[in-house]
């Protein structure tokens, strides 16, 4: 009997510590379930696809002139983005039509104006500038420039503060930068991030391209570069100050120059796409070398071994008459749910594959297939 008694109480004294036990246990099973869940997270995140929810688009655009320089509209839903508006002041008119197109409640979210060229920021320096067209939301420009005592540049600072004055709100990439206000949430899955750069600083260029505003899209897991005219000590620091990506497109810097778009940069971003905005073969930067002229066959070179798939606006038919015609036109870049596209207003044909090209570049091995 006591034997039993003995059991009982041992039985009994067992029970008592698993259940004092059972809350601990229950807590740190909590607690390793939360832990898991947020590694799980930041893994996907980092590691895995994300969701495609929002149709993106990018158009390079044809200026109407010989001239050719940079304006990219981006669009998704009833946001508009745009980067740069060149060539000329004549361009104003071309541009305007361009955007009317897409542009339904007469509204730019953001106007980012890289740097202050002609080629890319003068239909903003006009009192019918596009700054005057538009409800203009957030502008976003260059920290630094040599060209203050210039006419163009004071008339752009001119239409500047009245389209702040009318609403308009105004960063500096630097300011973008030191307030931690860098990237811009244009949607629930595509972010704008105004990139670090050495040139944003109080530091000084001999190269106004230098000063440019860099940007990089972000859609999802899928990334579409924007350097303005960088030049090559330019994307180092790029490289050196950002975590840069793999791309799927990346408009080629300084209109495929055989100073911009190095290996330094393509050999991290080793984009999927190339759009080029020039006037394929002209001469228009006092280029006598016909190798030089753009796009470069440097730049051709450097790029090949990346992708084929690069597209050109505008292509030079007199250097002497100043005329011109579409190559491929306006470049339209989509990308939504079901993959990445272009399709251009005059043909789809890849660089390569051109008369142009096939007659003024040598083509590079690995395009040869």
């Amino acid at each position: 009997m006591a034997k039993r008694n003995n059991i009982e109480k041992r039985v009994e004294n067992k029970v008592r510590e698993v259940a004092k036990k059972r809350p601990i246990l229950f807590i740190v099973a909590v607690i390793l379930i939360i832990a898991l869940v947020i590694v799980g997270y930041f893994v996907y995140k980092k590691y895995f696809k994300k969701p495609i929810d929002d149709t993106l688009s990018i158009h390079f655009l044809e200026l109407g002139s010989y001239y050719t320089g940079d304006s990219t509209l981006i669009k998704t839903g009833d946001i508009e983005i745009l980067i740069d508006a060149g060539s000329k002041q004549s361009s104003i008119e071309t541009i305007d039509n361009y955007i009317g197109r897409y542009c339904t409640d007469n509204k730019l979210e953001y106007v980012i104006v890289t740097h202050a060229h002609e080629d890319h920021y003068a239909c903003f320096t006009t009192e019918n500038s596009l700054f005057n067209r538009y409800e203009i939301g957030t502008i976003i420009d260059f920290s630094m420039t040599n060209q203050e005592k210039k006419g163009l540049y004071k008339n752009y600072l001119r239409e500047r503060q009245e389209a702040i004055d009318s609403g308009a709100v105004h960063y500096t990439a630097k300011e973008c930068r030191e307030n931690n206000n860098y990237i811009f949430n244009i949607t629930d899955d595509i972010t704008l991030t105004v990139l670090d750069s050495y040139y944003y600083y109080n530091t000084d260029s001999s190269d106004e391209n230098n000063y440019s505003v860099c940007t990089l899209l972000t859609q999802g897991d899928r990334n579409f570069l924007f350097t303005g005219d960088l030049e090559s000590k330019g994307e180092k620091k790029l490289v050196e100050l950002n975590d840069l990506p793999k791309v799927e497109l990346f408009k080629a810097g300084h209109h495929g120059s055989y100073t911009s778009s190095n290996d330094c940069l393509l050999s991290v971003i080793r984009p999927k796409r190339v759009c080029v905005c020039c006037c394929a073969g002209s001469s228009k930067y006092r280029v006598k070398e016909e190798g030089n002229k753009f796009p470069t066959q440097d730049f051709i070179d450097r790029v090949a071994p990346y992708t084929k798939e690069v597209y050109v606006t505008t292509l030079c038919v007199s250097d002497d008459e100043k005329t011109f015609k579409s190559l491929n036109g306006n470049i339209v870049v989509t990308s939504s749910v079901d993959g990445v596209s272009v399709n251009c207003s005059n043909n789809n044909i890849l660089l390569k594959d051109t008369d142009w090209f096939k007659e003024k570049r040598i083509c590079p091995e690995a395009w040869i297939s």
